[in-house]
């Protein structure tokens, strides 16, 4: 299996943090040298690991954003 790599763009928000000090953050990641996109996933300290997680283009993000504006 190929290595994944990522470069992390732009840090958005931490939402959450766990005891053992993994945190679950927003963040525009490129993914192997491909176009920037959202992601939303659990990080390990120093993002030395990774959880599983979602990622959502701009305009998937948009939607997001619109539908959660619209929650009673």
């Amino acid at each position: 299996m190929a290595d994944l790599q990522f470069e992390i763009i732009e840090h958005i928000a931490v939402l959450s943090e766990s005891a053992k000090g993994w945190t679950k953050e927003i963040n525009l990641i490129s993914w192997n040298g491909r176009q920037p996109k959202y992601d939303i996933r659990d990080w390990a300290p120093n993002h030395e690991k990774m959880g599983k997680g979602i990622t959502l283009t701009g305009a998937e993000m948009n939607q997001l954003k619109k539908a959660l504006l619209e929650l009673k």
